[in-house]
């Protein structure tokens, strides 16, 4: 039996969480500086939208998202993950009553991937988003295989399907298997910067020139200036919402 809870109540786990979980990010992910603005409030505000997937006491996956207010509309989408988190603590401080929960993140454990467990967290915590008053799910998708992709704009990539119709993207897939249907690509979805040497580091690459350059697990190009000292990278995100 699986059993989704809260992350506070089950601290034991937050350092096998950590480190399970971080191993399915690049390192580069973990670089929004305005992302890193609003973290700790985030956390404070909404330390009940922090899940965890186990059974029989053993991490599976995990999860987390924010509360916001939205319209319905494609025009009142946040720009994307780091304009989503932006929202919602501001909403929050402003007392801005939501009505939406955005699935901003969710990871299952390298050693319990291709069981079904993806699905089992998303309708999961879809369901507690419904009985705790968010009936609207939406989510700033992260399509992994855009990743061998990175010339194409996520505006074409989104359109991309298999012989029998579904998504070529396998996380995009999952959604839609789900019941999920697109509705936006967010091309800025977050913004991560560094110096040269940053970026050298979190890619395993040299960065000799100025340019763009293709990076390991980048969903498009990084712009380095190696005349500022700075490495730009702009995320791109597929906006989904949840039935």
């Amino acid at each position: 039996m699986y059993e989704l809870i809260p992350v506070a109540d089950a601290p034991e786990l937050d350092a096998e969480a950590g480190e399970r979980f971080a191993e399915d990010w690049p390192e580069f992910i973990f670089h929004d500086l305005e992302v890193r603005k609003y973290a700790d409030r985030r956390q404070e505000y909404f330390r009940d939208w922090e899940f965890y997937l186990v059974t029989s006491g053993r991490l599976i996956a995990g999860c987390w998202g924010v509360p916001i207010a939205w319209d319905g509309t494609v025009d009142d989408l946040p720009g994307g993950f780091t304009d989503a988190m932006v929202r919602a603590v501001t909403s929050y401080e402003e007392g801005v009553v939501p009505d939406t929960f955005v699935l901003m993140a969710a990871a299952v454990r390298s050693d319990e991937q291709g069981r079904g467990h993806a699905s089992r967290v998303i309708s999961a915590v879809r369901e507690r988003a419904a009985a705790g008053g968010l009936p609207k799910v939406i989510a700033p998708v992260r399509p992994t295989l855009k990743s061998s992709y990175p010339l194409t704009p996520i505006e074409t990539f989104m359109t991309w399907t298999r012989a029998d119709g579904l998504p070529l993207d396998p996380w995009v897939r999952t959604h839609v298997r789900l019941g999920a249907t697109i509705l936006a690509a967010a091309p800025y979805s977050q913004n991560m910067t560094g110096t040269v040497a940053d970026w050298e580091k979190w890619t395993g690459l040299a960065l000799p020139a100025s340019g763009s350059y293709v990076i390991p697990d980048g969903l498009t190009l990084l712009e380095i200036d190696r005349a500022a000292d700075t490495g730009v990278y702009r995320e791109p995100n597929i906006w989904m919402r949840h039935t």
